[in-house]
């Protein structure tokens, strides 16, 4: 399958043994539990699986493993070119699973490099689970290790304002000490980090991987050694994806490659006319007006546009029509949302102006609907928005 081109490997990884099998469409297992007459085996096994091995064999319980789940995790990891992938619950879960694994290593001290995903962010700041955090400009990240550091972690292109990193040099910089790069906003259909250097790839999967708004689901990609580590988290938290989220995950990573290639199309082109509205005080997209960019790291802009307005954020987005006006990202329907009040509120005011996370900033997902139709719903709120009163408008 590795010598076929990426986007038939994406339609189907996972599914290598279907026709063996009889079967045209993956099957959805939604067993909790899978009979066995050999006790004696099944204890010998569990002590395999509480070390986080996957020994490839019968599954004994549902937080243990599940068919169609690991077929989602082998189609991911031959995706992002990765010895393993390891699902959980959401995003965050996943994360959380990779902080534990710091502290359960003794190297609990993570570098980290803004802006990430808000509850990110908080989950490093607070220390919840027994890390600590140095936060520092990329450039300057390989000065921040310290003899406990068991990780670096970026988001590229960042959420919200897309900054990108340059993946890298970044690596390189910080080797031995593994890079993990949260991925979730280029997906492996325009970037694959591990090709660049990272040693440890994070998505929340309810995002485009699932595709339409209706699954929620994390995914770490990553060696086999860190892979375990993840599998004792999950054995022993529960923290498990399930069977039917599995489902639909596998079955989204079959439309991605076309869903991003049309959708960071779309989103092109909103960023290109945004920057020439007058209501548009400046936008963030990758590449913008041939802006510098780390050679050859991502193909294409992506999906999101972030762009900051004069007149009042929340007023523009209670004036979308067609837009759907909420939280999340990734969906084949497009998506605003004002940062700083939703995927960012749990960060310190200071945090997100050194984050570059302006009030008055909004990020749009970009979907599958017509450019011209986004564009006359944007427009008009914009116009709708900067029609009220200057005394309307808060600082």
């Amino acid at each position: 399958m590795t010598s076929h081109h990426w986007t038939t490997r994406a339609i189907h990884a996972g599914r290598d043994d279907l026709v063996d099998l009889g079967l045209h469409a993956p099957p959805l297992d939604l067993s909790t539990t899978y009979p066995s007459r050999d006790t004696a085996a099944e204890a010998a096994r569990l002590d395999v699986f509480s070390a986080g091995v996957d020994d490839g064999g019968p599954p004994i319980y549902g937080r243990v493993g599940n068919p169609t789940v690991s077929r989602f995790e082998s189609a991911l990891a031959e995706l992002e070119g990765a010895e393993a992938a390891v699902a959980f619950a959401s995003g965050m879960a996943a994360l959380a699973a990779c902080l534990l694994a710091l502290v359960m290593r003794g190297r609990p001290h993570v570098v980290a490099i803004r802006p990430l995903y808000g509850t990110s962010d908080h989950l490093l700041e607070t220390g919840l689970l027994g890390t600590s955090v140095t936060w520092a400009e990329a450039r300057d990240a390989a000065g921040a290790i310290r003899g406990d550091t068991g990780m670096v972690i970026v988001e590229s292109p960042a959420n919200p304002t897309l900054t990108e990193v340059d993946i890298q040099a970044l690596s390189a910089a910080c080797a031995p000490v593994p890079v993990l790069v949260d991925n979730t906003f280029a997906t492996p259909a325009l970037q694959r980090p591990l090709d660049r250097g990272a040693g440890i790839v994070l998505h929340s999967a309810t995002k485009y991987l699932g595709g339409h708004g209706d699954v929620m689901g994390g995914v770490i990609a990553c060696d086999e050694l860190f892979a375990r580590s993840l599998r004792q988290i999950r054995f022993a938290t529960g923290g498990v994806l399930h069977p039917v989220a599995g489902y639909q995950l596998l079955r989204g990573l079959s439309t991605l490659p076309v869903r991003m290639q049309r959708a960071s199309a779309t989103a092109a082109e909103l960023a290109r006319r945004l920057a020439a509205h007058p209501a548009v005080t400046r936008v963030h997209y990758p590449g913008l007006n041939g802006a510098p960019r780390p050679d050859k790291q991502m193909d294409g802009g992506g999906a999101m546009v972030s762009f900051e307005v004069a007149a009042d954020p929340h007023a523009v987005v209670g004036a979308v029509r067609l837009l759907t006006p909420a939280v999340s990202l990734g969906s084949v329907d497009s998506l605003i949302q004002h940062p700083v009040s939703l995927t960012h509120h749990v960060m310190e005011p200071d945090s997100r102006e050194k984050a570059g996370i302006s009030p008055r900033l909004l990020r749009v997902s970009t979907g599958l609907e017509h450019v011209d139709d986004l564009w006359a719903d944007l427009a008009g709120a914009l116009a709708r928005a900067q029609a009220l009163a200057p005394s309307q408008v808060p600082a």
